[in-house]
This record gives structure tokens, C-alpha cells and sequence, in this order.
């Protein structure tokens, strides 16, 4: 995948008068003009674009999104979630089939669901619990303390040992040593992606 960065909306509008792109990421305050003028002047072509911008107020959504634009993130923004959506719109128009499962994107969430390269994971309540609160503290050790203070449903080590070896078996981390959900003996788990 190549990746083209413009400072203005001039270029920007320049550029894309010569190339196509599979997505555009648009920052609404650039020193020329605000991205509404690039939202306007690309209104009628197919390639969608994903906002970035700082402003957070529901009238300067609606307002990009009635200009075309398919998705609107708010500054700062989380760049896992950021590439989440991009699989997301360009699996939806077919021009991907799949995250490729080099990318940090292995695992994400999205609307409460969690997914493994494009695909839902099968999890039961606790175990989605579980995993959810390992993706947000990614490639960091969590103490199996931690792990069961933070999680309600938890009454044990023994039982959340029991639910960690589930979540490795549905996300085809079974290999030793595995590749994702990490032991940290005497300590608790870590999950690298």
C-alpha cells in the first residue's frame, strides 16, 4: 500500500486531479483552506475519505458528512482504531478482502465486537471482557491481580487461566510458546500484536 502526504489543500487538489487513491485522510485545519474545500471539490468522485480533525461539535460532522465524507474521527485518535476503519471501508468496497496479518490490526474492536483479521471472534461475555481489557493494555505484562480485580466475573486464578486457554484456542494461538496471548509465569499475561 502506498502512502502520499500533502500539507495543503492546493496540492492535495493538485495531486489527486493525477492520481487515484483507495482512501483519502483528511484533516479539516490545513494553512490554505479548511478540508471542507477539498470535500467539495472531490464530491463527486468515488474514493472515500475518513476526517481527522480536532473539532469535535456534532454540526461539523453532520457538515462533513453531507460532503462526502464516510467516516469522521476526532483528534487525538487511537491509530489501531484508525486502521480498523480503513479495513473496515475498504473491505466494505470489496478492494480488500482482509486485514493482512502483519499489520497491528490483528485485533481490534469494533462496535463491542471484537475481531481477528476481519472476522468476529466467537467469545463467550467473560472471555470478550477479558480480551477486550488485554487489547487495551496491548504489549504490556498484566498481573493476574490486576486481570481479576478489574474483571467482576473473575472469582479466581484458577478460573481465568481456564478462560485464557479458551481465548488462545478461538484465536488459533495454541502453539508453544504462543504468538499473541503471552505467559508471564508468576506474573499474569500479555498480549503483542
Amino acid at each position: 500500500m502506498t502512502i502520499t502526504h500533502k500539507d495543503t489543500i492546493t496540492s492535495a487538489l493538485s495531486y489527486l486531479r493525477l492520481e487515484r487513491f483507495d482512501m483519502i485522510l483528511l484533516d479539516l485545519s490545513l494553512p490554505d483552506f479548511d478540508g471542507f474545500e477539498l470535500l467539495r471539490e472531490h464530491a463527486t468522485q468515488t474514493t472515500p475519505i475518513i476526517v481527522i480533525s480536532a473539532y469535535s461539535d456534532t454540526a461539523t460532522k453532520i457538515r462533513a458528512f453531507r460532503y462526502g465524507a464516510i467516516d469522521y474521527l476526532v483528534k487525538p485518535i487511537d491509530l489501531l482504531e484508525l486502521e480498523a476503519r480503513i479495513w473496515a471501508h475498504l473491505g466494505r468496497q470489496g478492494k480488500l478482502s482482509k486485514p493482512q496479518e502483519s499489520t497491528s490490526a490483528h485485533f481490534y474492536m469494533e462496535d463491542g465486537q471484537i475481531f481477528s483479521k476481519g472476522k468476529p471472534l466467537n467469545f463467550t461475555p467473560i472471555e470478550a471482557e477479558i480480551f477486550s481489557y488485554l487489547i487495551k493494555n496491548r504489549n504490556r505484562t498484566v498481573s493476574r491481580e490486576r486481570l481479576t480485580e478489574a474483571l467482576s466475573s473473575i472469582s479466581s486464578h484458577r478460573t481465568l487461566d481456564y478462560h485464557i486457554k479458551n481465548i488462545r484456542t478461538k484465536i488459533g494461538d495454541t502453539q508453544k510458546p504462543p504468538r499473541y496471548l503471552k505467559t508471564e509465569y508468576g506474573i499474569g499475561y500479555r498480549l503483542e500484536f
